[in-house]
């Protein structure tokens, strides 16, 4: 296990070099991504004009603005697509030249998709943060312990994310129908991370839900922390579920890659 770990950290650097170098290589399909995550913005111009002559439910204009785009940072900081990647290895058969490497493909799967996060926010947070400090500013924190503890809840919004999708991308060793649940996914987690809306102008119910379910904790949490007023027990509620969430999703991700890979192996690929 020690051996295992010393030899991912030394082959850290390499995996993220050749992140780089896939994310140039594929630089049109990784733009048409960038281009598929702006729907904050459209969000955006919608709840504006619901709150132009007066605040809704709490929320100003100004609040809306502050609101979705600060959605639009955290969304191009913390999303990957390994998924689909994955889904599209297992089904070319390809995963097999992964297994007989010896880093574990979570880890270079997280070096590759790491590699890409500087080229999104080149690409898509100057306008954001420009727009942000020029229109939404007055909504936005100014708390020292919530801006210090915001790179930190960013940091585990991408990796929970990034081991949901794995879970399901790892799926594909046991159905041919994965992109459907990868789908239907995105549905699930555009209503309930509060991607296309605020989390509290959701009716009772789906609010009290989507308070508890990991979909608030790998979008919400930050946007919440960059936008509110937090008391430090809020505050510290907030990361505990982060942390939890992501100790409950690495290990559920792992369970299903392992008995992916025994069921891989055993029919041959």
């Amino acid at each position: 296990m020690r051996g295992t770990a010393a030899r991912t950290i030394r082959a850290f650097p390499t995996l993220l070099r050749v992140g780089v170098a896939e994310t140039f290589a594929y630089r049109a399909e990784f733009l048409v991504w960038i281009l598929t995550t702006t729907q904050p913005l459209i969000m955006m111009g919608l709840w504006t004009s619901v709150a132009r002559d007066k605040s809704f439910h709490g929320y100003d204009s100004a609040a809306f603005v502050a609101y979705f785009l600060s959605n639009l940072i955290v969304r191009q900081l913390t999303g990957n697509w390994v998924a689909w990647q994955m889904m599209e290895e297992i089904r070319l058969g390809t995963m097999a030249m992964r297994l007989l490497r010896p880093i574990h493909p979570f880890f270079a799967y997280v070096a590759s998709h790491m590699a890409a996060i500087p080229f999104r926010v080149a690409v898509a947070l100057p306008l954001a943060v420009i727009l942000l400090v020029t229109s939404g500013a007055s909504s936005l924190t100014h708390a020292p312990l919530q801006l210090a503890v915001l790179p930190l809840t960013i940091a585990i919004a991408w990796l929970l994310t990034f081991a949901i999708l794995f879970a399901i991308g790892a799926l594909a060793f046991f159905m041919t129908q994965t992109f459907a649940i990868a789908n239907a996914y995105f549905g699930l987690y555009s209503l309930f991370s509060g991607y296309l809306l605020p989390l509290d102008l959701l009716p009772g119910p789906i609010a009290t839900a989507a308070k508890w379910l990991p979909f608030r904790f790998a979008l919400a949490v930050p946007v919440e922390i960059m936008t509110k007023s937090l008391s430090g027990r809020e505050l510290a509620e907030l990361v505990a579920g982060q942390v939890g969430w992501l100790v409950a999703m690495i290990a559920i991700a792992m369970a299903v890659w392992r008995a992916g890979v025994r069921r891989f192996e055993s029919v041959g690929g």
